[in-house]
This record gives structure tokens, sequence and C-alpha cells, in this order.
């Protein structure tokens, strides 16, 4: 019998990764615990930074590196990144198999450890369940991994009670709050200087960050990104842009930024942003525009004024520094010039983030560390009322 307890963790890419830095910290440090990480998708993609080099660097286990994303801009590639990261991961995870697979979010590459967890009867944790986005099908992969984990850690408590009533015992549900906000308590942000030094841009007033992905429970996933960069091109100021996520479109809006940039001074498009460079990002621009989790979930941590486009991040529990505003270019606009005012930004003044303090980290470890793995796969049913309402 093994002495220490295998724990495998999935990343897929830049954005999962920022959020399971302090966790694979914790989960390298525990001397009871072996740590296995498994790469994979945009990770491995030069077109999208290559950051795998980036889990190398901090010195964590790369334990399989699984080449499976496409080079593709449809939905069909995405389909069939699943199945190839399916048939990759099966050889991987049989040759070591850990005693616990721990997941994240909602990223449709998600939906192949989950599989290949469930054939080989590995208990698995997820991260971040229990949250809405309607806006893309990555609310129906949160759902679906929340129902073939055994293990949940919600970012709110609003988040652990939806899981609790999709039919999850209580037990299995811890409210950790979200781990990507433990950069904000554990790392050291770059200076103005510092930052600026590091992306080779001085940060002029007004700077706006925009972070655009693809809607992805849209036939046309790009159908709201023309109202967008139609107001990108009035806004004022200097402008930076993040690369999409490797969703279907994300190749389409990478070119319409490209050409932005060629007729809007002062725009700067960044391939990739490791999570310090991100954060510290965030805590130095005057606003943020576009339709990311990030504008929900971690700029509220700097009461920084979100303009949140469209329909993608629907549902979504939010701090009042976010403004959500139809996909139209005049509403975006009128949303930023309020987001830049003074008033605006007063009003944020002592704001709280309902994602979390920065201590998810320890919580989730603690359990995985700790938890009983016997009869960790058989889950109880939850109770249904009968014809007239009674349990």
């Amino acid at each position: 019998m093994r002495g220490k307890r295998r724990i495998g963790v999935i990343t897929t890419s830049r954005a999962d990764y920022s959020h399971l830095y302090w966790p694979l910290r914790e989960l390298n440090n525990q001397p009871d615990v072996e740590l296995g990480v498994f790469a994979l998708g945009p990770h491995l993609s030069p077109n999208f930074g290559a950051t795998i080099a980036e889990i190398e660097r901090d010195g964590f286990p790369v334990l399989g590196r699984i080449e499976c994303l496409l080079s593709s801009d449809t939905d069909t590639g995405m389909a069939k990144t699943i199945g190839l990261a399916i048939l990759s991961l099966a050889d991987a995870l049989t040759a070591w198999r850990p005693d616990l697979l721990l997941v994240i979010a909602d990223r449709y590459e998600m939906l192949a450890p989950a599989a290949v967890a469930l054939a080989l009867r590995i208990p698995m944790a997820h991260i971040e369940g229990g949250e809405i986005s309607q806006g893309a099908i990555d609310d129906a992969v949160r759902n679906a991994l929340t129902k073939l984990a055994h293990i949940h850690f919600t970012s709110t408590e609003t988040a652990r009670r939806r899981v609790i009533a999709m039919g999850e015992e209580s037990w299995r549900v811890h409210h950790a709050g979200a781990p990507s906000l433990d950069h904000l308590r554990r790392s050291k942000l770059l200076t103005r200087s510092a930052l600026e030094e590091r992306l080779g841009v001085t940060l002029s007033s007004p700077t706006l960050l925009a972070a655009w992905h693809p809607v992805t429970i849209l036939r046309d996933t790009n159908a709201e990104a023309e109202a967008l960069f139609e107001a990108l091109a009035q806004a004022p100021g200097q402008l930076i842009f993040v690369y999409p996520n490797t969703d279907a479109g994300s190749y389409a809006l990478i070119e319409r930024a490209r050409e932005l940039a060629t007729v809007r001074a002062d725009t700067h498009i960044f391939v990739n942003l490791d999570a310090v460079t991100y954060w510290s990002l965030l805590q130095q621009v005057d606003a943020m525009i576009g339709n990311s989790s990030s504008g929900i979930m971690e700029a509220a941590s700097f009461a920084l004024p979100v303009v949140n486009v469209g329909i993608r991040q629907q549902g979504r529990e939010r701090a009042r520094n976010v403004m959500d505003v139809s996909a139209d270019a005049g509403a975006i606009g009128a949303a930023i010039e309020r987001a830049l005012s003074v008033d605006f930004r007063k009003g944020l003044a002592g704001m709280t983030n309902p994602y979390g303090d920065g201590t998810a980290a320890e919580a989730i470890v603690s359990v995985l560390a700790t938890v009983r793995l016997d009869g960790l796969l058989m889950k109880q049913p939850a109770p249904v009322s009968d014809a007239r309402g009674e349990a």
C-alpha cells in the first residue's frame, strides 16, 4: 500500500492555473501528499503562450503533457478536443492512479478528465461549483462536473446551497472561497512602475482593460462582439486587450482585436499574462470592459469599475462595482463613461468581494489531505417528496 496520498490536479489553461496556483503550492508542501499535475489543451499551444513553461518554472511536478487542442476555430474542433483529451488522459491516469483527482470551474475540456475519472473509479473533487453563467456552455459543464464530483469547494455560500440543492450531501460541500483571491493575500503584486516595465507600457490615465471571450451559448459565438469593438474604438484613453479563451470564434476575435490596434492609438494586445501580472494590472487600471469572469470574481477585490457586456456572465453573483449592459455600442460607451467618473469610483469605497478573503487554498487542501477515501465514490440519494409534498 502506498504511504502517501496521491492527488492529481488537472489544469487546461492560463485561467484555471491562476486559480490553482496556491492550492498546488499547499499540496506540494504536504508531507503526506504526492502531487501530480496533468496539463492539457492551451497550456501546450504556442498560439496561446505555451503556458506549461510557467507551471514548470513554478516547480510543480508535471506528470502528463496532454496534447489535445485542435488548431480550429469551430465548435466541432471543441468537441474533438474533448475526445482527444479523453484518449490521452485514460492512459496517463491509468499509469499513475491518483487517490483523488482535483478539477476546477467550467471549461469544456474539463469534461474529459471527469469522464476518465468516472470510468477508472477515481474520486473527484471540484472547485467553483454552484455558480451560474447562463450565456456560456460553461454553465452546463459546471453542473455536470458537480454531479460527477464527490467533494465540492464553492466560492460563495449561495453556491454551496445551490450544490446541496442539486442533491449533493452537505458533508461533501465546503464553502472555501475563490482560490484566485489568495493571490491578493499571499502573492507580492507589482508596483505600478514594475508593472509598466514588465508590460512595456506606460499606464497613462485613463487605462482600460478589455477581456472578451466567445459567447458559447450562441450559434454565432461572436454575435455580441461587434458592439464591443465599436464602443472600444470610441473609448477614451489607453486600451489593454488580453487574448480570449480557446473557444469557437477565438481566432476571429484575435484578428478583430489586431485590426482595432491598427486604427486605434494606444491599443496594446497581450497573448498571456501570468497571475501576478494580471492581478497587478487589475489593481492599476481605471476600468475593465468585457465579459470575463475575472471582472466579476477578482476585480471586486480592488473596487475596480467593471462594464460587463452581454449575456455571458448572466446569473453570476456580483458586487456593486459591476455595471451590466446589453451588447449595444451606445450603452457600452455610456457605461464606460460612468465607470471612469469620480463619483462612481467613490461610491465603491469600503466594498467587499463576495467571493472570499484569500484563504481558500488552506481550506481546500485541508479537506483533500484528510477526507476519508473509503466509500467516497458511493453517494446517498437526496430525499424525494411524495405526491402530497411530504418527504
